[in-house]
């Protein structure tokens, strides 16, 4: 009896390493994103909406992200979604959820909360496996792959609403952002529909 309680308590003890493993990895990976100047990275994305490409900066929990047919910006409150056929701009307030959809880096703001996290290793990456812990969350899991020596996150895959999103990140690289970049300059689209949509 006594072995088998050692042997149980031995495979809980592991469990919970493995899971702090997990989350030391995403810590490394947000520290790369997290700097205090801001960094830009390519990104390209693939789902059910469609597939797509551009850049993102990113600035602590703002971000700026560009794309053939639209422009987002948030400025860590409010959302900016720029269309171009339409010359239009929506103005919203994002859940976490939303902004998950749209920044493959948001991530870092959900993992310390909500989820259960588990670590794999694929190759040169780490992947590390989210899974809500919830009932409550949009977004049920998340697949973060990581590259074991330079702690970049490399792709995002996410299951919103029953379909998963991909993105795929590359050239991520410091870069110093003004915060003017995060909001929306009605300047530079005169000719703009805007609808709030707050």
């Amino acid at each position: 009896m006594k072995k088998i309680c050692f042997l149980i308590a031995m495979a809980l003890m592991s469990a919970g390493s493995f899971a702090q493993s997990a989350k030391s990895v995403l810590d490394k990976a947000a520290s790369h994103i997290t700097v205090k100047d801001g960094v830009k990275a390519n990104f390209k994305m693939t789902g059910s909406m469609g597939n797509t490409s551009g850049t993102i900066l990113i600035k602590g929990r703002k971000f700026q992200a560009t794309t053939p047919v639209a422009t987002v910006w948030f400025d860590g409150k409010t959302q900016w979604t720029y269309v171009k056929k339409n010359d239009e701009v929506n103005v919203s307030t994002p859940t976490e959820a939303q902004l998950q959809a749209i920044n493959p880096y948001n991530f870092i703001n959900l993992y310390k909360k909500g989820y259960d996290c588990t670590l794999n290793k694929s190759g040169k990456d780490y992947v590390v496996h989210l899974t809500s812990n919830t009932g409550n969350k949009n977004i049920r899991e998340l697949f973060v792959t990581i590259n074991k020596t330079t702690y970049q996150p490399t792709q995002v895959k996410l299951l919103r609403d029953k379909k998963w999103t991909i993105f795929d990140i590359t050239e991520l690289k410091k870069q110093s952002v003004a915060d003017s970049q995060f909001r929306f300059n009605a300047k530079d689209f005169p000719q703009a529909e805007i609808i709030d949509l707050r």
